[in-house]
C-alpha cells in the first residue's frame, strides 16, 4: 500500500493544510457504522453523479465504478476545470493503479494530506478507502473555500447555516447531523433564499419525514441539486451521518453562493444609504433650525425698526422694559441656537467629506453668511432702537417739563388778566374830582407799567408753545389754544389801555391833585411784586440734571440769589416806609384817605404775604436741590459700581479668549481627554454667568436713572456683551473641531498615535500659533512627514497639487482641520460610487438598470423604498417598464468628481 502522506510531503510542505483532520476519523475505525455508510454511499455517490453527469456519464457503485481510475480522473477534471495527464487504457491490475496514482498526485498537488489511501485498496474496491476517498475530494473542492468571519470550512459552512436559519421557529441548528433531522432546517436554507418555493409555515416539526422530502424533492426540482438521502434513512436512525449531511448542505450553500453574493452588495448598498439618510436628515434639521431663525430676526427686526412714538415718558419706559426683556429673555436663546447652527453646519460638512459627499450647499438664502448678515442687521436694529427709546425718554421729559412750565406761567398770567378788561373798560373818571383824575391817570401809568412788565412773561409763554410744537408734543392743540386765548386776550388789554389812557388825558387838565406820596409807592411796589413774582417762579421751577456739576452749578446760582435777599428786604422796607409816611402825613395834615392807594392795587399786605411765601420756598428749594445732588451723588456711586464690575467682567472676558487661544494650541493627551478638558472649561465659563448677570443688574439700574455716561470705564454694556457672546463660541467651537478630530479619526481609522504626529508638527511650524500654517511652512510640515515636495517648483508638481486640495480658494494658508482631511484620505480608503455601482450591479444580475421588486427583495424595506424615491426612470436601449436607473443615483450620492 502507498502511503501519499509520505510520497507528496515535499509537494505539499508549506502551502498544505490537513482538511478537517476531527472529521478525518474514518481511516481510524475498523468499520464504519452501517446506517452511517449507507447514507454516505447514498450521498457520496449522488455528489459525484452531479458532476458526472455534466461530462455525460455517471456511476452505479461508488467503489466498484472507480477501480480503473477512469470515472475518478474525469470527476477530478469536472470539479477542478483543469487537465489531468492521459489515463492508460489498459484494463491490466497495473494499468488500474496507474491511472488511480495519477488521481491521487493530483488530489495531493492540491495540497491535500491523503492518509493511509493508497491506490491498491481503490483498485481492490475497498468501500472504507473509496468513501475516505471521495470525502477528501468533497472536503478540497466543495467545502474548503467556504469561510465565514475567517472560520475554518466547518465551521463557517455551520455559521452560514445558522445565520440563514436564524429567524425562523422550530430551527436551531447546533451541529451536521440531529439538527437536520426533522427537515425544518432544509425547508429553512431554501425559503430563506427562494420563499416563493417554500410554504415554510405549513410545515409541522412532528412530521420529518414529509419536511425532508418536501425540500429534497424542491432542491431536485428548482435548484438542481439532487436527491442524495432518502428521508427514511435520516429519520430512522439516532444520529444521522455528518459527512452526507456536511455535502449535501454544502450544495446548498454553493447553489446559493450567488445570493449570498448580492447579499454582501446589499450590505454595503445599506450602509451607504445609512449614511445618506443620516446626512440629509441633518441636512433637513440644519434648514429647519435656519427658517426657524431667520423667520424669528425677520420678525424681530421690524419690531425694532418700529419708531411710533408714545406721548408720556411712562408709556415710553414700558417700551424700555419690553426691550429689556427681549435682551435677557428672548434674545439669549437664539444666540445658542445661533450657535448651534454653525456647529451643525461644520459637524455636517466633516461628514460628507469624510464619506466621499459633496459639500452641503443650503437652499438660497440659508448659509451662513445669510444668517450673520441678518444677525448684524439685527443687531444694528438693536442698537439704533436702544439709542431711540433713550432719546425718546429725554424728549418727553422735556416736553413734559416744557408742558408744566407752560400751564404754570399761563396760570399765572391769566391770575394776573383776571379782571383786567373789566377795569379798563369802567368809566369812572367821568364823575371824579381833578384829584382823583390824576389819581386814575397815575395808577393807568403804572396799570401800563404793570402790562410792560407782564409783556416778557406773555413772550416766554408763546416761546414754550413754539417750542412745544417744534418737539411734536402730544398735546400741541390744548396748548396752542390756552397760548392763542392768551394772546388775544392780552391784544385786548393792549387796546384797552390804550384808550382809556387818552380818556383820563383828555381830563388830566382838570385833575391835578395828585398823592406823590401815593405815585412813588405804586412805582416801586410794582416792579418789587414782579420781582418776587419772578423769584418764587424761579423757586418753583423745574429742573433736569445729569451729574454732580450741573446740580452743582444750580446750588451754586441758589445760594447767589439767596445773598440778594438782604437787599431786597431793605427795598420791602423801603416801600413800606412809603405807605407808612403816607398815613404820617394824612394824620398830620387831618386828610381822609380813601382806604386803597389809587396808583396800584399793591398791597403793603400782598407785599408782606408774597415776601412770606418767598422766604417760605427757598428752604424748600435748598431741600429740591439736596435732594437732586443725593440723586447725582447716588447716580455717580452706580457708575462705579458698574464700572468695577465692567471692568472685571473685561478682564475677565480678554484672560479667557487669550486662554482658549492657547489651549486649542497646546491641547495634549487623547482627544477625548481633550474634549472632557474642553468640556470642563467651558463649564468654567458658563460659572461665570452670575457675574454677567449681576453686571446687567448694574446696567438697568444705571438706565432706570438715565445715566448715559461713565467717565470710570470704558466698557459699554452692548461691547461686553458681543465680547461675552463671542468668548462662548469661541469655546463651543474649538469643542466642536476636537469633536470633528474624533469623527474623522473613528471614520476614517486614523490612529490617536498619527494625530500627535500630524497635531504636532502642524503646532511646531505654526510659529505664529494663527491656527494656519503659511504656504512655506506647510511645505516644511509635509516634509517633515515624509512627503517629497522639497524641490517642486512653483505652481507645478506634487506640492502644488496638495495645496490645490488643501487650499482650494487659494488664500495661501491652511487650516488643521484642512490639514487632518487631506492626511485621513491619504492613509484610508474609503466606499467609492464605483463600489456602490458595481454592488447596485450585482443586485440587479447584471443589468444596466433594477426594478422597484429586486430593490424590496434585497433591502430592508426603508432603504428600499428610499432608493425608489430617489431613482430616475431608467431610459436605456434595454430598458422595460418600470426600470430604474442606479448608475446616476450612485452618481448623485458622491458627486460628479468620484466617478
Amino acid at each position: 500500500m502507498v502511503d501519499y502522506h509520505a510520497a507528496h510531503h515535499q509537494c505539499s510542505a508549506g502551502g498544505a493544510q490537513t482538511y478537517m483532520e476531527q472529521e478525518n476519523d474514518w481511516d481510524r475505525d475498523l468499520l464504519l457504522d452501517p446506517a452511517w455508510e449507507k447514507q454516505q454511499r447514498k450521498t457520496f455517490t449522488a455528489w459525484c453523479n452531479s458532476h458526472l453527469r455534466k461530462a455525460g456519464t455517471q456511476i452505479e457503485n461508488i467503489e466498484q465504478d472507480f477501480r480503473d481510475g477512469l470515472k475518478l480522473m474525469l470527476l477530478l477534471e469536472v470539479i477542478s476545470g483543469e487537465r489531468l495527464p492521459k489515463p492508460e487504457r489498459g484494463k491490466m491490475r497495473v494499468h488500474k493503479i496507474n491511472n488511480v496514482n495519477k488521481a491521487l498526485d493530483f488530489i495531493a498537488s492540491k495540497g491535500v494530506k491523503l492518509v493511509s489511501i493508497g491506490a491498491e485498496e481503490i483498485v481492490d474496491g475497498n468501500a472504507k478507502m473509496t468513501l475516505g476517498m471521495i470525502w477528501t475530494i468533497i472536503l478540497r473542492f466543495a467545502i474548503q473555500d467556504i469561510s465565514v468571519e475567517e472560520t475554518s470550512a466547518k465551521e463557517g459552512l455551520l455559521l452560514w447555516c445558522q445565520r440563514k436559519t436564524a429567524p425562523y421557529k422550530n430551527v436551531n441548528v447546533q451541529n451536521f447531523h440531529i439538527s437536520w433531522k426533522d427537515g425544518l432546517a432544509f425547508n429553512a436554507l431554501i425559503h430563506r433564499h427562494r420563499p416563493d418555493l417554500i410554504d415554510y409555515d405549513s410545515l409541522r416539526k412532528d412530521d420529518p419525514v414529509t419536511n425532508l422530502n418536501n425540500a429534497f424533492e424542491v432542491a431536485e426540482k428548482h435548484l438542481d441539486i439532487p436527491k442524495m438521502l432518502d428521508a427514511e434513512d435520516i429519520v430512522g436512525t439516532a444520529r444521522p451521518d455528518e459527512k452526507a449531511i456536511m455535502t449535501y448542505v454544502s450544495s446548498f450553500y454553493h447553489a446559493f453562493s450567488g445570493a449570498q453574493k448580492a447579499e454582501t452588495a446589499a450590505n454595503r448598498i445599506c450602509k451607504v444609504l445609512a449614511v445618506n439618510q443620516e446626512n440629509e436628515q441633518m441636512m433637513e434639521d440644519y434648514e429647519k433650525l435656519a427658517s426657524d431663525l431667520l423667520e424669528w430676526i425677520r420678525r424681530t427686526i421690524p419690531w425694532l425698526e418700529n419708531r411710533t412714538q408714545e406721548k408720556t415718558v411712562n408709556d415710553m419706559q414700558a417700551k424700555q422694559e419690553d426691550f429689556r426683556d427681549y435682551r435677557c429673555v428672548h434674545k439669549p436663546p437664539k444666540v445658542q441656537e445661533k450657535c448651534q447652527l454653525e456647529i451643525s453646519f461644520n459637524t455636517l460638512q466633516t461628514k460628507l467629506r469624510l464619506s466621499n459627499r459633496p459639500a452641503f450647499m443650503p437652499s438660497e438664502g440659508r448659509m451662513m453668511s445669510d444668517i450673520n448678515g441678518a444677525w448684524h442687521t439685527l443687531e444694528g436694529a438693536e442698537k439704533g432702537y436702544e439709542e431711540w427709546i433713550l432719546s425718546e425718554i429725554r424728549r418727553l421729559e422735556r416736553l413734559e417739563h416744557l408742558a408744566e412750565k407752560f400751564h404754570q406761567k399761563a396760570a399765572i398770567h391769566e391770575s394776573w388778566t383776571d379782571g383786567k378788561e373789566a377795569m379798563l373798560t369802567q368809566k369812572d373818571y367821568a364823575t371824579s374830582t381833578l384829584s382823583e383824575v390824576k389819581a386814575l391817570l397815575r395808577k393807568h401809568e403804572a396799570f401800563e407799567s404793570d402790562l410792560a412788565a407782564h409783556q416778557d412773561r406773555v413772550e416766554q409763554i408763546a416761546a414754550i408753545a413754539q417750542e412745544l410744537n417744534e418737539l411734536d408734543y402730544y398735546d400741541s392743540a390744548s396748548v396752542n389754544a390756552r397760548c392763542q386765548k392768551i394772546c388775544d386776550q392780552w391784544d385786548v388789554l393792549g387796546a384797552l389801555t390804550l384808550s382809556r389812557k387818552e380818556s383820563l388825558e383828555r381830563t388830566e387838565k382838570q385833575l391835578e391833585s395828585i398823592d406823590e406820596l401815593y405815585l412813588e409807592y405804586a412805582k416801586r411796589a410794582a416792579p418789587f411784586n414782579n420781582w418776587m413774582e419772578g423769584a418764587m417762579e424761579d423757586l418753583q421751577d423745574m429742573f433736569i440734571v445729569h451729574n454732580i456739576e450741573e446740580i452743582q452749578g444750580l446750588i451754586t446760582a441758589h445760594e447767589q440769589f439767596k445773598s440778594t435777599l438782604p437787599e431786597a428786604n431793605k427795598e420791602r422796607e423801603a416801600i413800606q416806609s412809603i405807605q407808612a409816611e403816607v398815613q404820617k402825613i394824612a394824620q398830620s395834615n387831618g386828610i381822609k384817605l380813601s382806604g386803597a392807594n389809587p396808583y396800584t392795587s399793591i398791597t403793603p399786605e400782598s407785599i408782606d404775604n408774597k415776601w412770606e411765601k418767598a422766604m417760605a420756598m427757598v428752604p424748600l428749594r435748598d431741600s429740591a436741590l439736596q435732594d437732586e445732588l443725593n440723586k447725582q451723588n447716588s447716580n455717580d456711586t452706580l457708575r462705579a459700581k458698574f464700572a468695577t464690575q465692567a471692568n472685571a467682567v473685561g478682564a475677565y472676558i480678554q484672560e479667557k479668549m487669550e486662554e482658549i487661544g492657547r489651549i486649542s494650541i497646546e491641547m495634549n493627551g487623547t482627544l477625548e481627554d481633550q474634549l472632557t478638558h474642553l468640556k470642563e472649561y467651558q463649564q468654567s465659563i458658563m460659572s461665570y454667568m452670575p457675574e454677567i448677570n449681576k453686571l446687567e443688574g448694574f446696567h438697568q439700574h444705571i438706565q432706570e436713572a438715565l445715566i448715559f455716561d461713565n467717565q470710570y470705564t470704558s466698557y459699554t454694556m452692548e461691547h461686553l456683551r458681543v465680547g461675552w457672546e463671542q468668548l462662548l463660541t469661541t469655546i463651543a467651537r474649538t469643542i466642536n473641531e476636537v469633536e470633528n478630530q474624533i469623527l474623522t479619526r473613528d471614520a476614517k481609522g486614523i490612529s490617536q498615535e498619527q494625530l500627535y504626529e500630524y497635531r504636532a508638527s502642524f503646532n511646531h511650524f505654526d510659529k505664529d500659533h494663527s491656527g494656519a500654517l503659511q504656504a512655506e511652512e506647510f511645505k516644511a510640515c509635509l516634509i517633515s512627514l515624509g512627503y517629497d515636495v522639497e524641490n517642486d517648483k512653483q505652481g507645478d508638481g506634487e506640492f502644488a497639487r496638495i495645496m490645490g486640495i488643501v487650499d482650494p480658494n487659494g488664500t495661501g494658508a491652511v487650516t488643521f482641520q484642512a490639514f487632518i482631511d487631506f492626511m485621513s484620505t491619504e492613509t484610508t480608503d474609503t466606499d467609492t460610487a464605483d463600489q456602490v455601482i458595481a454592488s447596485f450591479k450585482i443586485l440587479a444580475a447584471d443589468k444596466n438598470y433594477i426594478t422597484a421588486d429586486e430593490l424590496r427583495r434585497e433591502l430592508p424595506p426603508d432603504q428600499a423604498e428610499y432608493c425608489i424615491a430617489r431613482m430616475a426612470p431608467y431610459t436605456g436601449p434595454d430598458a422595460i417598464p418600470g426600470a430604474l436607473d442606479y448608475m446616476s443615483f450612485s452618481t448623485a450620492l458622491y458627486g460628479e468628481s468620484d466617478l
